[in-house]
């Protein structure tokens, strides 16, 4: 397979020219979505599909080259999708099976490895790592601090630095150092803090968990997390490390972050070596699909890979930050958001980011990868779970013979300044329904410049909504229209009452043309 020659100096520009507004859509998205009662339930297919638009104007408006992701409930993979192009200069699409560097989520395998080895009795969290890693010189700094420990190392609250002492981050070809250059450089490096005192992120704390791994299995890293992990969940397109042989095919080329003209640098490979089980690991969103759903079926007493108990142990806090902002558990992030606890990891390398969001009360995870640099995935996957997670409940209520539910207001916060709340339910009683009219005829994207780039008019709990894009929190974005009569709506307002009306204009030949709203004309732009 053919590899790209990227050199440190080249540039492709990733404008309008690539990614028109107006012909966006069938030739810009490549999806699939699994059979399954829980995805074609209608309130679930129209969150989807609203998720789509949302995340195909983000990909346009961010001038991300290629998106993968994908939805998980509980064994069901219920979306997968792929949005531009995973090697933009042949314009080859991005797919659900294209291969990214997941960086960090990494370190979830990792920790994973190691508390397999803590169940068998090989290692203790509480274990310094020296008994582990004889040769572990670096110094502590801060007299009557507790040593470094397997725990302190999994919660990132060890006190130890947060690199290896050697500049891998750096361009123009980001070398990462190996195995043997990161236990060389321990001599030359101290703890910054006392253990336990504040959280300080550390890929060099995961690079010597990996060590620990193969210290006490007696196998390389890489083997034992394919035989032990990676085999036995099936995830045949994740790897322990950056496959060369699939770079300019499968593997998507990665992209620099935006520099002041809104163009991206191509960005070459690397390796990430000895910092491999902090930061090495590749795959795809169908496997991290698999490994989310994995983690939902792990129950009671039993065990796959690992035992139930052990992965909640892993997911439960065992670390807060001084300003309590900070929570983490064994190798899992923990975000606390709305009264809800989510747990994953995000990742970040050169030219790539991603996130693995789980709910695992809900068992919902949301899984979104970019071949970019300076992407906030994490408002990727919060924007995705916070469509399609209340569809779900809203579903699975109606399947129990509940009846209808009101939206649900369980959604992880964005922070756009100017977020409208979400509009909560409205029967159409006397002000008309949706059985009086095509609400197809209206759906599309229409011209909302200079105050914004577009405003989507999607279908939405049994009537309309716009979605003003781009936006950061498409959930409290949307504005739900009712149908009074002929081509006019109106806003439902937050405490259900009737706001403002929305008028569609219609052209001779029965096409809609623009929308009017407080007298002001926007254009249609694409069906």
């Amino acid at each position: 397979m053919r590899r790209t020659n990227l050199g440190a100096t080249a540039l492709l520009t990733l404008t309008a020219a690539l990614y028109p507004l107006s012909s966006l859509g069938a030739q810009g998205i490549s999806q699939a979505r699994a059979g399954g009662t829980a995805a074609d339930h209608p309130r679930v297919a129209e969150a989807l599909r609203v998720m789509e638009v949302w995340l195909e104007a983000q990909m346009a408006y961010e001038q991300i080259p290629g998106i993968s992701a994908a939805v998980v409930h509980d064994q069901e993979t219920i979306w997968t999708g792929g949005f531009g192009y995973a090697h933009p200069e042949r314009r080859e699409p991005a797919t659900p099976e294209t291969i990214y560097s997941i960086c960090s989520i990494s370190k979830l395998f990792t920790a994973i490895a190691l508390m397999q080895l803590r169940d068998q009795g090989v290692v203790a969290l509480s274990d310094p790592v020296d008994r582990h890693l004889p040769w572990f010189d670096l110094r502590q700094a801060h007299p009557g601090s507790p040593p470094v420990t397997v725990e302190g190392m999994l919660t990132h609250a060890s006190g130890l630095p947060r690199e290896s002492y050697h500049p891998y981050w750096s361009a123009p070809d980001f070398r990462f150092p190996t195995r043997e250059e990161i236990i060389e450089g321990l001599s030359n490096q101290e703890t910054l803090y006392p253990g336990w005192r504040y959280f300080q992120y550390s890929n060099l704390g995961f690079a010597l968990a990996g060590e620990i791994v193969r210290e006490r299995s007696g196998r390389s890293f890489e083997d034992y997390v394919q035989e032990r992990i990676l085999d036995p969940l099936e995830l045949a397109d994740t790897r322990p490390h950056m496959p060369e042989e699939l770079w300019g095919g499968r593997l998507a080329t990665g992209f620099s972050a935006r520099t002041r003209d809104g163009d991206r640098r191509p960005v070459p490979f690397f390796h990430a070596r000895g910092i491999g089980p902090a930061a090495g690991f590749s795959s795809n969103a169908t496997d991290l699909a698999r490994f989310a759903a994995w983690q939902f079926r792990l129950q009671g007493d039993t065990e796959e890979v690992l035992h139930a108990h052990t992965l909640r142990e892993m997911q439960r806090v065992h670390w807060i930050d001084p300003e309590w902002e900070t929570y983490r558990g064994l190798g899992f992030g923990i975000l606390r958001a709305d009264g809800t606890t989510f747990v994953g990891h995000s990742g970040s390398c050169p030219g790539y980011r991603s996130q693995l969001l789980l709910q695992m009360d809900r068992k919902v995870a949301t899984i979104f990868l970019a071949n970019a640099s300076a992407v906030d995935t994490g408002r990727y996957t919060q924007g995705m779970y916070g469509l399609v997670a209340p569809a779900l409940k809203e579903a699975a209520r109606e399947d129990a013979g509940e009846g209808r539910a009101a939206p649900d207001a369980d959604v992880p916060p964005a922070g756009d300044a100017d977020a409208r709340p979400l509009p909560g339910a409205a029967a159409a009683g006397d002000r008309g329904g949706p059985e009086d009219v095509d609400l197809d005829l209206y759906l599309g994207t229409y011209d909302a410049f200079p105050w914004g780039g577009e405003t989507a008019v999607v279908r939405w709990r049994d009537g309309l909504a716009l979605l003003p894009l781009p936006t950061s929190n498409p959930t409290r974005g949307l504005i739900r229209l009712e149908h009074v009569e002929g081509h006019t709506f109106r806003r439902v307002r937050a405490d259900d009452e009737p706001g403002e009306p929305v008028r569609f204009e219609v052209d001779d030949a029965g096409r809609v043309t623009a929308y009017l709203r407080f007298e002001n004309r926007y254009p249609r732009v694409s069906p």
